[in-house]
């Protein structure tokens, strides 16, 4: 990915103290931080890998659905932002982030299904945690589906370079080898002019990495059994997030909408037709 611009706030400068209105569930290995705003059916919105829940606000900021009669729950995934977590890579598989969703779903309470909104590793832990208990969901927004199945085992790879370079020469060295890829930022990005925002915590990052590296989608068997209604967010042009698994997403999900972003000015429209379809 060629992004000499990346801005790592992974780093031990940059890392958030802790605000002092989050609210924390402790998992083991892991604490995670999450707010809550709003009043009404309960939302929660899953960040991407190396993301965190304020920078995913450049990205895809849904905060109006709490003035919209939603309550929606906001988190720091385990390794991320605001909520350290433990150095062993098992604890950051999908299966174990999906673990988390649902426990913090137990801790805010929510005794009927829930509407859920992820991007990339976010999309991945809704997925899993879905097909473990779908009756625990209304309906899914699906924001850039990650590499699955065949197209997974080069960006796992992608993910142990990513993994070693920090550990052997940094912050530093990890700009150095995305700024050298071969990749060119997607156009939603590049048109917006964002870089990618590295918000994983420093003392686990190669750990949370290669736990990244360890997960995959669901089965495509097992996702063709979910019945709720599905939203589909993929944008062209980004490796990372093939529109080949958005694709074949719509085709094993029977209640599914796909909505392909090609430049800026469409993923503009994300937050309402979120908010239209979460209605």
């Amino acid at each position: 990915m060629r992004c000499a611009g990346a801005h790592f706030r992974g780093t031990p400068a940059g890392l958030a103290l802790r605000d002092m209105d989050d609210l924390t569930l402790t998992r083991p290995g892991a604490t995670l931080a999450y707010d809550i705003s709003g009043d009404g059916p309960l939302v929660v919105q899953a960040h991407g890998l190396t993301s965190s829940r304020d920078a995913e606000l450049e990205l895809l900021d849904v905060r109006a659905l709490a003035d919209d009669g939603h309550r929606l729950v906001r988190y720091d995934a385990a390794g991320h932002g605001r909520s350290p977590g433990s150095d062993d890579p098992e604890r950051y598989r999908w299966t174990v982030l999906a673990d988390d969703l649902i426990a913090l779903l137990d801790e805010v309470g929510a005794q009927q299904p829930v509407d859920a909104i992820g991007v990339s590793m976010g999309t991945g832990t809704i997925l899993t945690a879905a097909v473990r208990h779908p009756e625990r969901f209304r309906r899914l927004v699906l924001g850039l589906p990650p590499t699955a199945w065949d197209t997974r085992p080069a960006q796992a790879a992608l993910y142990g370079q990513m993994a070693d370079v920090i550990e052997t020469r940094g912050w530093e060295g990890l700009a150095e080898l995305l700024a050298a890829g071969p990749v060119t930022l997607p156009p939603v990005m590049a048109e917006r002019e964002l870089t990618p925002r590295f918000e994983l915590r420093p003392e686990t990052a190669p750990t949370v990495l290669r736990g990244a590296a360890l997960s995959d989608l669901p089965a495509p068997e097992d996702l063709a059994t979910l019945r709720m209604p599905v939203l589909l967010l993929p944008w062209a042009g980004d490796p990372g997030h093939p529109l080949s698994t958005a694709e074949r997403l719509h085709e094993l999900l029977p209640d599914s909408q796909l909505f392909v972003a090609e430049h800026a000015a469409d993923a503009d429209t994300w937050p309402e037709r979120i908010a239209a379809f979460l209605r």
